[in-house]
């Protein structure tokens, strides 16, 4: 699994050198662009209902009120820690929601996108059918649907393991790679759907796979780090490395 994240991650640098080559920079910027505003007004609800949410669950749990009684430091601080690491699996388990609901918007440009990679890498075209892609779209959903759902029974397990002290701290390096692997789950069915696999067998595909995933989502967050032009290209990057980290993963075989 190792080799196939670290494939995974090396074709981000291929697909940055694929882009420039072929000047693909304008379905670079419109599906970044709108991600990117997406992204912004997202952080803002987020950072504004968590804080919310963590404060009434608090306050009717009454633990801050039962640490004043006790004080004892080392009791606030594994309340502080237990904090924050509810907070950080809160946002990962935001970061699901909007990335299906920005999948389920930007799937025909992300699946015209994977389509240009592979007819490039070819040197043939795929020829366009509006019923084909209606049929990717409704594929796109269903899978969303359907990973959102089972990313979601893991978050609220983790949730509750957050709870326990110490224990809990592991949550959010365990939930980083849930969420990876599903964003990477996604990039990477464009191709599978390419080639004819049904949904079952796609999912049973990128499941021998997992490294190709996780590399791929890993690499999709970490840019995340670079405000503003990290989220404008991370989105077409990932779908453009996906589709190459496949194709040369085949060639390989």
């Amino acid at each position: 699994m190792l080799k196939e994240i670290v494939t995974a991650i090396e074709s981000y640098f291929r697909a940055h050198q694929f882009i420039k080559r072929h000047k693909l920079w304008k379905w670079i910027l419109i599906p970044g662009l709108l991600y990117m505003i997406l992204f912004i007004v997202g952080m803002i609800l987020f950072i504004d209902s968590s804080n919310t949410a963590v404060n009434y669950l608090s306050r009717v749990i009454g633990v801050e009120r039962w640490l004043q009684k006790q004080s004892n430091a080392l009791l606030s601080f594994l309340f502080v820690m237990g904090q924050i690491m509810i907070r950080l699996l809160l946002l990962f388990f935001y970061f699901s929601l909007f990335k299906y609901l920005f999948l389920i918007i930007g799937s025909p440009v992300f699946a015209y996108l994977s389509e240009k990679t592979e007819a490039i890498l070819e040197g043939r075209d795929f020829p366009f059918s509006f019923k084909q892609l209606l049929k990717d779209i409704l594929r796109g959903i269903r899978l969303a649907l359907r990973n959102a759902l089972w990313q979601t029974v893991y978050v609220v397990s983790l949730l509750i393991l957050s709870f326990v002290p110490v224990v809990g701290w592991i949550v959010p390096v365990i939930s980083v790679f849930i969420e990876c692997y599903y964003y990477g789950f996604s990039m990477l069915d464009y191709s599978c759907e390419r080639h004819k696999m049904s949904p079952s067998a796609s999912i049973e595909f990128i499941g021998k796979h997992k490294g190709l995933a996780i590399g791929n989502g890993l690499v999709f967050y970490v840019m995340h780090a670079v405000p503003f032009l990290g989220w404008v290209l991370a989105p077409a990057y990932a779908v453009i490395a996906a589709t190459l980290s496949l194709y040369y993963q085949n060639k390989e075989v």
